[in-house]
């Protein structure tokens, strides 16, 4: 009886892991096959707790596996005005909660400051494992900025 319902626990958990949304919308209207360089700006490297620092790698590889050129925040001047115009603003967000992890990735035009994309990953365990709900929503969201910057 009760492997049976660890087992129905297990399922469900699988079916509700599956049920969060992970998503992306983009500007109408927005060509992101023009940006080259994407700027993370609000960088809180050196401020963060180091544990959290390993997420933070994380999330820059999967900025990275857009195809977007990784550019430092302090050296933007450094680019000539043609590259500026190529360059996207990236600003990340993490919510957790007991119900899901959301990370979230927005993309801002550089010269404009508008927002062209915004990409989110979600991912539950029910709060079973927040380590793993944190992982989950990581590989979500690259997902998400893969299939949002590759078309």
């Amino acid at each position: 009886m009760k492997k049976s319902i660890f087992i129905l626990c297990i399922f469900l958990s699988m079916v509700l892991a599956s049920c969060t949304v992970s998503k992306s919308v983009v500007s109408q209207g927005a060509n992101l096959t023009k940006y080259k360089y994407v700027a993370v700006i609000d960088n809180d490297t050196y401020r963060m707790p180091p544990e959290l620092v390993q997420y933070q790698i994380q999330l820059y590889d999967a900025v990275e596996q857009s195809g977007l050129t990784m550019i430092n925040q302090y050296r933007i001047d450094d680019l000539t005005q043609e590259e500026q115009s190529s360059l996207l603003l990236a600003k990340f967000g993490v919510v957790i909660r007991p119900e899901e992890t959301v990370v979230t990735v927005n993309f801002i035009n550089f010269n404009t400051d508008r927002p062209l994309a915004s990409c989110q990953g979600a991912y539950t365990t029910l709060g079973i494992s927040p380590v793993s709900d944190m992982k989950g929503a990581l590989k979500r969201v690259g997902e998400q900025i893969s299939k949002t910057f590759n078309k």
